[in-house]
């Protein structure tokens, strides 16, 4: 029905927004003044850092969308993200998050009503596009909060996405635009 195309092409549309641009702006803003022990720094042994949590995103939205949805080949070193204990400098971390975002959006784009249920497979588990886009988003979402908590802890008042105005939350990056395309 035209309602169930009208809610899937939103469905696409608000993930493309979040995965390309809304949680990576946070991200970029809340680090932009962490030294690079601050990226790697880990509150203990099972903690990640900033810098495990970005390379995780990496391949997670890369795993799950370029190769899964998208049938791009799949190199994944999932413990490997975890287990580094120092790397890359932010903006390096940064970039590679950006090129899986950006890829991440491209197989996005192509996709329509049609294809939300189709089947994939992904790290042994059988799942839909429409799962497996649900399942980035949010846990995309969820990393991205941790980032933001880690950031605040190591630079207090270097943070801040909105300004209150009367009530409302505005946001000082640009975020708007999300929400008025849509």
């Amino acid at each position: 029905s035209a309602y169930c195309g009208m809610i899937s092409k939103l469905f696409i549309e608000k993930s493309r927004y979040y995965l390309a641009t809304e949680y990576p702006t946070k991200i970029r803003l809340a680090t932009a003044s962490l030294s690079h022990d601050d990226v790697w720094r880990r509150a203990n042994d099972q903690s990640n850092s900033i810098g495990n949590l970005l390379l995780h995103l990496a391949g997670n939205v890369r795993q799950w969308v370029v190769s899964g949805i998208g049938g791009a080949p799949e190199s994944r070193d999932r413990p490997g993200e975890f287990a580094a204990t120092i790397g890359p400098n932010v903006s390096d971390l940064l970039a590679l998050l950006g090129s899986s975002t950006e890829d991440a959006d491209k197989v996005l784009a192509t996709l329509r009503e049609g294809d939300l249920p189709t089947r994939c497979t992904i790290q042994g588990r059988q799942t839909t596009a429409f799962e497996a886009i649900y399942h980035v988003v949010e846990h995309f979402a969820m990393h991205t909060g941790q980032i933001i908590m880690l950031a605040k802890t190591y630079s207090p008042g270097s943070v801040q996405f909105y300004e209150d105005a009367d009530g409302k939350a505005v946001p000082l990056w640009g975020g708007d635009e999300g929400m008025r395309q849509l």
